[in-house]
């Protein structure tokens, strides 16, 4: 698995953590870097996991306003968790990551779901980052 495939399976991970236990992703991340450092059996939390977390973090509430917008018939908290994650960072690489070319960001969002979701949910997330990518430069000029 490629070097940034494995950062954003992190950074997804802790998102998926931080909304289980109600805490904040920088909080998770602080811990994730901590047992990082203490214990040899964890992986080291890379650069571009911390820049997709923080990230996030930064615009997590417009970006909950715009799922709740235009995720059609889905509320955002009866939303399956890995779901709802998954397109928090997707949304976050897509929007606001310009190092990242638009298709990547979506088909990893995608690759995720595959991996961590129902059958349903690469669908899902396909269309629902397909249509932040065509409202794309509004988006960013409203945040």
């Amino acid at each position: 698995m490629a070097a940034r495939s494995k950062a954003r399976k992190r950074a997804f991970q802790i998102l998926f953590e931080a909304d289980q236990r109600g805490a904040s992703v920088q909080e998770v991340l602080a811990d994730w870097v901590r047992h990082a450092r203490s214990d040899d059996r964890q992986p080291p939390v890379n650069e571009f996991t911390m820049v997709l977390v923080e990230g996030y973090a930064e615009y997590a509430n417009r970006i909950d306003e715009l799922i709740a917008t235009y995720a059609v018939d889905w509320d955002l908290d009866r939303m399956p968790v890995a779901d709802r994650n998954i397109v928090r960072l997707g949304a976050y690489e897509l929007i606001w990551l310009d190092e990242t070319p638009d298709a990547v960001a979506i088909d990893e969002a995608v690759q995720l779901a595959k991996e961590f979701s129902t059958d349903e949910s690469p669908t899902f997330v396909n269309g629902l980052l397909a249509r932040f990518k065509d409202l794309k430069p509004r988006l960013r000029r409203e945040a």
